[in-house]
């Protein structure tokens, strides 16, 4: 190119001129062309007999993302022991059922790094009201399935997973989308492997005039409850890159047990926020009977957080406690009978979801914890302690929380019970923590008065 401005305008005129003089001089040649250009364009059909893609958009059907409606069968009864991972599966299946019933192709097309099973999401290809089962997808055999038959390559997947979100059969695709929603899932240790095509999308979504889908990063096997795969395998700190996204672009959700999947899913489904991180664990274990130990329904993770045990009105109070993640949460559960025996007046409120949470109007996030509230709280998780800073107030809150981190150490290996005691998340450990952090109520609020400048 040359090297002056007026140079480049030089060449460029000079360029331009040689391709007007081709067409003034060979009429025939651009007659040809012409027809030729309207002759393909005239046959391309205005639809396509073996495409499933039609003007039916399953994207702007609410009822299958209402908490409301949602099917007794997608719950298990208190006393029965499930994964949420389950969950995740028969919800899945629900929707795309659905889907495929009202508007003949599924709504979510998934993948998983060789873990369709380990990590449910092959419950997208099963059919919800019946024995039906897609399997893989197979371009000669099986091309009706929504679910691809991926290896360990969850860079790739969520590549691919991606682009298919981008893809827009809306008329109008300025206005509506009209597509697949994509699902990709991995163990939570290795969520970073995704996060840079996620990362892009997120960017599209937010800049492209076209409307895009939504994406469900399924951050699978997470916590120290994959206790039996070893530290290699904990998904403690690499959840956290589902945090490195400006707030309002993606919602990611906790779900302690397999009930509060569907709720919880439906509810980040029915936002305008292109993606949903949802948090799951392996080991099943015994759903609570919410009803006989005052728990609130689990309708109600799709909030975003609620009350498990509200104060004794009657008595001085000692704090919040707010917990999120499966083992920890479960252990608060199986204590709750000695913290009422015991007379520890301490609130305790699930964590599911932030982005829900913030959702809810203020009164209601003032129910659950109220603004004087928020100085005075402990935090528990099964993730790494930094992954909870938006439920941290201080400094002081975080000096009294507990989390799978709490000696700056990776995890090691073992049974999930072994684990769990490891990460400080066991009944006993978690009951030393809150007493703790009751006990010295008066001292905590004190230390955070003498920080505030004369």
């Amino acid at each position: 190119a040359s090297e002056t401005w007026d140079e480049q305008v030089k060449q460029a005129k000079a360029l331009f001129h040689t391709i007007f003089s081709v067409m003034e001089n060979n009429q025939e040649l651009i007659d040809y062309l012409t027809d030729t250009l309207v002759e393909i364009g005239n046959s391309v059909p205005n639809e396509i007999d073996n495409c499933h893609m039609s003007a039916k958009n399953p994207t702007t059907d609410k009822s299958m993302f209402n908490i409301n409606t949602l099917p007794d069968g997608l719950f298990v009864q208190p006393g029965e022991k499930a994964p949420n991972r389950v969950g995740f599966s028969k919800y899945a299946s629900y929707i795309n059922t659905i889907a495929e019933k009202e508007y003949g192709r599924p709504l979510v097309i998934a993948m998983s790094a060789d873990l369709a099973d380990s990590t449910n999401i092959s419950g997208f290809a099963k059919e919800w009201d019946g024995d039906g089962n897609h399997g893989f997808y197979n371009k000669d055999t099986n091309t009706d399935s929504p679910l691809m038959p991926q290896g360990i390559t969850e860079f790739a997947n969520a590549g691919m997973m991606a682009g298919l979100a981008t893809v827009n059969f809306s008329p109008d695709v300025y206005k509506n989308f009209n597509g697949f929603y994509g699902a990709m899932s991995t163990y939570g240790s290795f969520s970073y492997l995704k996060y840079g095509p996620l990362r892009l999308f997120s960017q599209i979504a937010q800049d492209s005039d076209f409307k895009v889908g939504k994406l469900i990063w399924v951050v699978g096997h997470s916590g120290p409850e994959t206790a039996e795969d070893s530290r290699t395998h904990f998904g403690i700190f690499s959840p956290g890159v589902t945090q490195l996204f400006p707030d309002g672009h993606i919602v990611n959700i906790h779900p302690w047990e397999h009930n509060e999947v569907a709720p919880s899913l439906a509810a980040a489904f029915s936002t305008d926020i292109p993606i949903i991180g949802l948090h799951l664990t392996r080991p099943a274990i015994t759903i609570p009977d919410r009803k006989a130990l005052g728990i609130a329904s689990y309708l109600d993770a799709a909030k975003g957080a609620y009350i498990i045990k509200d104060y004794d009105k009657d008595k001085e109070k000692e704090g919040v406690v707010i917990v999120r993640g499966t083992s920890s949460t479960n252990s608060i559960v199986k204590l709750l009978p000695r913290i009422k025996e015991e007379g520890l007046n301490v609130k305790i409120v699930a964590a599911i979801s932030w982005e829900l949470f913030q959702r809810q109007n203020a009164e209601y996030r003032n129910s659950i914890i109220a603004p004087v509230e928020w100085h005075d709280t402990m935090v528990i998780t099964n993730g790494a302690r930094r992954l909870m800073q938006k439920w941290m107030a201080n400094q002081e809150v975080e000096k009294y929380s507990l989390s799978s981190d709490w000696d700056n150490r990776w995890r090691t290996g073992g049974s999930v019970d072994e684990i769990v005691d490891e990460a400080h998340l066991s009944p006993q450990w978690i009951w030393e923590g809150i007493t703790k952090f009751a006990a010295n109520r008066k001292d905590r609020l004190d230390a955070i008065r003498g920080e505030i400048p004369a």
